[in-house]
């Protein structure tokens, strides 16, 4: 059985690999340019016609259309903002992301592009594999879901929370994979171990947030779990994986990916027929390696998640803007008073703190952010007057990945 997913693109010479991404820029401008709204307006702005873009390196000229940008786009034009290139009714499903954003999911197996991911990882058909991503509103269990059923796998719907019932699900269904969010799976093997509960995981694969050195080792060495992390978004699925050699994330097939100088962004273009993204930023940052790697993928490598360009973060692997906590706070409040919003990690998890000067039921405000932001953080409140406008913005992260 081949250790690559798909060999003919993974593993092509520079030269086949150069020819792939630029064929992919055609199909994917001209697609977009015929059957989207929003795309075609891009090109006019810029002076620009689909046939001009013929190559990677012609992308440079169009525009960057920003994730920051979705919701008034949405908003303006419902229900995708012109984005999508097909009838709405055609859809498999519509989830709602924090932003908030609708994402749409065409038919078809693998529709978001995990399995090669997840393939990297050790997934192979007959595994079964408890999937804790959630289900709710959010596009991520059903995306993973898509990619491991696509490679043969049984999959246990785990979604978040309830973790004492999660451990006993893990352990009953005898699950040998995991999948989810680099906190939670450790949270599980961790309860379990306190509850003296026997599971059978060996391998797992995390995203939505960032792997520390410090956790794949204790995870490897403590309970002989084997951790891979993927790259992707809500709106765009898969971007990069890991494979065995852990030096990076290798591009995922049907993506086209550029990193901009000086910031770093990661920009995004793919081949979907549904969703056709052109030069997406996703306000991540990142570095970009060429260099050859051991597993005999020959693809360019994403070098692990640098921070961010936006004014976003991500938190325990939901995207959190503060336009969703300023809408948090007026539908609790009728208004938006003065706060900060601090990311920390605590004991191996993400977790957020929100201070608010108003005289409010800390309550009221703690279940307004977890219908917003999809999250239960913690809320502080605090007199008036008390909290300086922040410089860096209204979100700090504090978090050190090292």
């Amino acid at each position: 059985m081949n250790p690559i997913y798909e060999p003919e693109i993974e593993a092509a010479s520079t030269e086949a690999w150069q020819l792939y991404q630029d064929q992919l820029v055609r199909n994917i401008v001209a697609y977009a340019a015929e059957h989207t709204e929003e795309f075609p307006r891009r090109l006019k702005r810029a002076g620009l016609a689909a046939g001009d873009i013929r190559s990677v390196s012609a992308l440079a000229d169009v525009p960057v259309l920003s994730k920051d940008d979705l919701p008034e786009l949405q908003e303006a034009s419902p229900p995708f903002g012109g984005l999508l290139a097909c009838d709405v009714k055609t859809l498999k499903r519509v989830f709602l992301s924090p932003g908030p954003i609708l994402d749409p999911e065409g038919e078809g197996p693998d529709f978001w592009g995990w399995a090669p991911a997840l393939w990297a990882a050790g997934f192979r058909e007959g595994d079964t594999v408890y999937n804790t991503f959630s289900y709710h509103l959010t596009p991520a269990g059903a995306m993973m879901e898509e990619g491991l059923r696509a490679i043969g796998c049984t999959v246990v719907p785990g979604g978040v929370g309830n973790t004492d019932a999660q451990v006993d699900l893990l352990a009953r269904s005898g699950s040998t994979g995991y999948c989810g969010t680099p906190d939670f799976i450790w949270t599980l093997l961790d309860r379990a171990r306190e509850k003296s509960i026997d599971v059978r995981l060996e391998r797992g694969f995390v995203s939505g947030g960032p792997l520390s050195a410090s956790l794949r080792d204790d995870l490897l060495r403590e309970f002989g779990v084997t951790v891979r992390e993927g790259y992707g978004t809500a709106d765009v699925g898969a971007i990069a994986f890991e494979c065995e050699a852990s030096r990076g994330w290798h591009i995922t097939p049907g993506r086209v990916v550029e990193v901009l100088e000086p910031t770093g962004e990661v920009v995004v273009s793919t081949q979907n027929e549904v969703y056709p993204l052109v030069r997406f930023g996703t306000g991540d940052r990142s570095a970009i390696d060429t260099s050859p790697c051991a597993c005999g993928r020959t693809t360019p490598r994403l070098l692990g998640f640098q921070g961010r360009v936006g004014e976003g973060v991500k938190v325990r692997g939901m995207f959190v803007h503060p336009r969703s906590i300023a809408r948090a706070l007026t539908l609790a409040l009728g208004e938006v008073p003065r706060y900060e919003a601090i990311v920390r990690r605590v004991e191996r998890r993400d977790a957020m703190v929100i201070r608010v000067e108003a005289n409010v039921d800390v309550e009221v405000l703690v279940q307004s952010f977890r219908n917003e932001l999809k999250l239960r953080v913690e809320v502080e409140i605090v007199p008036p007057g008390s909290l300086a406008a922040a410089d860096e913005g209204p979100i700090r992260d504090e978090r050190s990945w090292e």
